[in-house]
């Protein structure tokens, strides 16, 4: 496999670890594993993974305080694989900046179908870094920082706000469908619909738009998806 990918497994079950381990070998993906909240982010500082594979239920702790730290200084994909069932829990790693979450017991198949997309967004990530400011009009993001300004004032985005933020500017003059954003934003989430997707845009213009009814950035294309004006 060329520029072969490197994953963090956290996960404290030793039928777990073996089960993934046996297929990411097999797809030749090189992998660490952490069976604690400890040494995960320990291997995460000292490895740079690609992407994480994340269980919440730590002997020594919660898995949500790894994704808080990886969130600190990085946005690499974080795909949680958990027991825990409950929509609460989900929304709760979703905001805190996971990219994508699996309630056990899963298919192999699907976990590596989301990892396969994490991958691409990763990419699509790293080419962006290229470019370290984006500005247009009173709208500035700064890549490096994790700063948005308008007016060079600084405007506070959620984890899921600023994604769809950076996913609308890497494709700015194209028009991107909602099944496309969704997918993109949260893979293969079966509770996302274009429902909740325009609460996300109307919140995110609502931050950086002068005006949100008529508004400068972020265009809706009926019955499509949306749009950020190229200019």
């Amino acid at each position: 496999m060329e520029d072969k990918k490197t994953l963090l497994i956290v996960e404290d079950d030793k039928y777990i670890i073996n089960f993934i381990s046996m297929t990411l070998k097999k797809e030749e993906y090189a992998f660490f594993v952490a069976k604690s909240v400890e040494e995960a982010v320990s291997l995460f500082y000292a490895n740079q993974p690609d992407l994480i594979i994340l269980d919440l239920g730590l002997p020594d702790g919660d898995g949500m305080e790894v994704i808080k730290s990886v969130r600190e200084v990085s946005d690499i994909p974080i795909i949680v694989v958990s027991a825990r069932q409950e929509e609460g829990e989900k929304i709760q790693a979703l905001d805190a900046g996971a990219d994508d979450y699996v309630t056990k017991p899963f298919y192999m198949g699907e976990l590596m179908a989301r990892i396969r997309a994490g991958l691409r967004k990763t990419g699509t990530a790293r080419q962006e870094e290229i470019m370290t400011v984006f500005s247009t009009g009173s709208l500035t993001v700064d890549y490096e920082k994790r700063k948005v300004l308008v007016e060079g004032e600084e405007v506070h985005l959620t984890p899921i706000e600023y994604k769809i933020l950076l996913l609308l500017i890497a494709n700015r003059g194209k028009v991107l469908t909602h099944n496309y954003i969704i997918r993109e934003i949260w893979g293969y989430a079966e509770d996302i619909d274009a429902g909740n997707l325009r609460v996300f845009m109307a919140t995110l213009r609502r931050k950086i738009e002068k005006d949100p009814a008529s508004p400068e950035y972020v265009l809706t294309e009926i019955g499509v998806g949306y749009r950020f004006r190229e200019k």
